[in-house]
């Protein structure tokens, strides 16, 4: 089994100052919530916790679970959480617009070569000739809101293929997923580790690939308050620094697979605790291991695509048309990919 010791800890929090980011302020003791979906791809949370980055940075975090982008979007405005990882949405748009909120950093993105979101089709619709996005024209679209994450992928992929859908708002996962097993809906997006499982059962299956059509997705951020960003700066910097190191560990383990068999098979026992924890592990590896995609290195934000979603909202008339990336984005903090 891999391990790391307090010791390894601190000294990497050091590397840091490589990435862009602070080096932490240490035992500063601060209480701070962590929200957080339970996905693969908010790994760099969960390790950050477990192997103590989070409190050998200073801080006392806490991690409070949300079942949609949406509440947690109202959880960091109310001031219930103070840091996040989730996709942009209309909600938190407007959330920034009332400077409630600021998105500060990178998560997860589409990236070539590295598995991604897939566009599924229910077995109904797919028997029905639904065998790639091609034939979206005039079927129906899951998603958790309107102005969604998965309103966004399914509105781009559909302007791409010249189709006209409908989307039925759902609010949860859970009951996108029910709907488009019972054919309740024709089609749908979602992160692999979701996606290749409900494949496999024969009730859904793969259509495409979202990188297809958008190739360098900012698929989600990580965001906080506007006082946070703005008035916490070392407390901000120092939990994007933590946070950052579980990412790279994510990364040197599940995608480089630089420490070997061993230390992929502790990152999954690892995330087990917090994806598929009702699962037996042997159950679900196959699909934790399925979910690996690359987080972003140093929280490191595309802005190019951050950009390209807002235009989107704004056309379809979710968020006021006078918003600009200055009032969702706080990019003080980490690199920035594009502009």
């Amino acid at each position: 089994m891999l391990k790391f010791d307090r010791r390894q800890a601190i000294g990497t929090l050091g590397a840091a100052t490589a990435i862009g980011l602070a080096a932490p302020a240490l035992a500063t003791g601060k209480k701070i919530t962590v929200g957080a979906l339970r996905f693969t791809s908010h790994s760099g949370s969960f390790i950050a916790y477990e192997r103590n980055y989070f409190g050998d940075a200073g801080l006392e975090v806490e991690l409070k679970f949300f079942q949609a982008a949406q509440p947690m979007a109202v959880a960091i405005a109310s001031g219930d959480v103070d840091y996040a990882v989730t996709a942009i949405s209309g909600g938190l748009v407007s959330l920034a617009d009332k400077g409630a909120i600021k998105v500060i950093g990178g998560a997860l993105s589409e990236e070539p070569g590295i598995d991604g979101q897939k566009i599924l089709a229910s077995d109904a619709a797919f028997q029905a000739g639904l065998t790639s996005p091609a034939g979206l024209e005039g079927k129906s679209f899951g998603m958790s809101t309107a102005g969604s994450s998965f309103h966004y992928m399914g509105s781009k992929v559909a302007l791409a293929e010249g189709a006209s859908m409908s989307f039925k708002p759902l609010q949860k996962v859970g009951a996108i997923i029910g709907a488009l097993k019972t054919g309740q809906i024709d089609a749908w997006s979602i992160v692999p580790h979701i996606a290749k499982p409900l494949a496999a059962s024969g009730a859904v299956h793969i259509i495409g690939n979202i990188a297809d059509y958008l190739p360098d997705y900012q698929v989600t951020t990580v965001f906080t308050s506007a006082k946070n960003a703005g008035d916490e700066k070392t407390l901000t910097q120092d939990y994007l620094a933590a946070y950052s190191l579980g990412v790279a560990d994510y990364n040197a383990t599940m995608i480089a697979q630089k420490h070997g068999q061993d230390g992929i098979d502790a990152m999954v026992d690892l995330i087990h605790k917090y994806v598929y924890a009702d699962r037996p592990r042997e159950k679900a590896a196959p699909s934790i291991i399925n979910g690996t995609m690359r987080l972003n290195e140093g929280a490191a934000l595309n802005v190019a695509s951050v950009r390209d979603q807002l235009e989107w909202f704004q056309s379809e008339e979710l968020v006021d048309a006078g918003i600009t990336l200055d009032t969702l984005l706080d990019t003080s903090y980490v690199a920035t990919i594009g502009s």
